[in-house]
């Protein structure tokens, strides 16, 4: 029975092997763009989406994958590339429709990625409210953000929603950060010369002392500890971005259980890689998660996005006065399909294509890319180093289990060209 069961699974293996891997992705690829478009997996704990930053239709991609997900009510919380702060906002844009703010919230995306800080970043975020609103209840989308501090205004701002109205006035730490969210003039910058990092500071140090006086005067005690926590790590001289992102999960989960609510996570495609590039390689947030045992390796999910024949956003420009004059554009350094630096394998995927955003299942059991070749993370690069020599003999499903192939997209235009 047992040399039966062998020569099966041998067979088995072999018939997988003998299928290319373009066929393979012909076999299991699927329209974005179609109305119909239905995520072949609902069973996990946390699924990321990253993709190189500042091209148009990555943002459409997004939106295809949630608009799919929310219909079976796949994932409770959504995770983009910001901090604390800012995802509270992004919560009460969901809520009240402001786009006053929302434009706001996109402008300040720009300290964590300067690509992201976008019209299309903008309507894809107004196309989220309106996903959010056809939604039950139960199943409408809350927003958390694990990304350290980069700037201080809507951290100021979340300390005022959490402090009671009498409070304000009454504690004087809070009181000066209420006058100065109240003057226009007020720069929110990092670093110890600011004057937002002088008062936020003298905040924590309150806090520390006085927490019984805060815990009487505050309507979520717990939001507030989180975001004390993160202030004090923002003033530490470099502050390690991965591990952040890891601590705050941890002790978001303790609040919001995690284990229970899946999440859906859109940050660049690094945070979402499910192993390190090499043994010695840096963890990224994903792999993290899998090695602490936070989830086991089945249980999380990743979708990186690949650009073709692709256009991206690469820089705002500035005046000598510091005004914005205008942006520019990158369509080969900067978007892995370019002669001197592209992923390998990425032809296949191209030559599979069933539209201009076709999504790829790698990770069915007889899949080619289970064996040892690092297809769609091995960057081959013909003037610098890369990352070839570390990744060597791992597979593609070390890493990710769905790419997907974006096509003739435009660059994104950055939301200072908005009329």
């Amino acid at each position: 029975m047992n040399r039966i069961y062998t020569l099966l699974s041998l067979f088995f293996i072999l018939q997988s092997c003998t299928q290319t891997k373009t066929d393979y992705l012909r076999d299991n690829s699927f329209d974005l763009s179609s109305k119909d478009f239905d995520f072949p997996q609902k069973d996990f704990k946390i699924i990321g989406f990253g993709a190189y930053h500042g091209s148009a239709k990555t943002e459409d991609v997004e939106l295809s994958l949630i608009h799919s997900l929310t219909k079976t009510g796949a994932f409770k919380y959504y995770f983009p590339e910001v901090d604390y702060s800012k995802a509270y906002f992004y919560n009460k844009y969901l809520q009240t429709g402001d786009t006053l703010l929302l434009k706001d919230l996109i402008i300040h995306n720009g300290f964590h990625v300067p690509q992201e800080r976008t019209i299309e970043a903008y309507e894809k975020w107004k196309k989220m409210k309106k996903i959010n609103d056809e939604l039950p209840v139960e199943n409408e989308i809350k927003i958390l953000g694990l990304d350290l501090m980069k700037n201080y205004k809507y951290v100021s701002k979340h300390i005022l929603e959490l402090v009671n109205g009498d409070a304000q006035a009454e504690i004087k730490t809070v009181r000066e950060i209420r006058e100065m969210v109240e003057t226009d003039t007020t720069y929110f910058t990092m670093g110890k010369s600011s004057i937002a990092y002088e008062k936020l500071q003298h905040l924590v140090i309150d806090f520390e002392k006085n927490k019984t006086l805060y815990s009487s005067n505050v309507g979520n005690m717990e939001a507030f500890e989180h975001l004390m926590n993160n202030l004090k790590a923002s003033f530490e001289e470099n502050q390690e971005r991965e591990k952040t992102i890891y601590d705050n999960y941890v002790a978001l989960d303790a609040i919001h259980n995690f284990k229970n609510n899946s999440q859906f996570v859109r940050m660049g495609f690094f945070h979402i890689e499910k192993s390190r590039e090499g043994k010695e390689g840096y963890p990224s947030f994903f792999t993290r998660l899998i090695e602490n045992g936070i989830y086991d390796k089945e249980e999380v999910l990743s979708i990186i996005g690949y650009l073709t024949k692709s256009k991206v956003v690469w820089e705002e420009t500035y005046d000598n006065e510091g005004n914005y004059s205008g942006f520019t554009t990158e369509a080969g350094f900067g978007i892995g399909d370019y002669e001197k630096e592209y992923f390998r394998g990425i032809q296949h995927l191209k030559d599979a294509k069933l539209s201009d955003e076709t999504l790829f299942r790698l990770n069915l059991p007889k899949t080619p890319y289970a064996i040892n070749e690092p297809d769609l993370i091995d960057v081959v690069m013909q003037d610098e180093a890369s990352n070839s020599e570390a990744v060597k003999g791992m597979s593609t499903l070390d890493f990710l289990d769905y790419a997907v192939l974006i096509s003739d997209s435009k660059a994104s235009t950055p939301i200072y060209e908005m009329k």
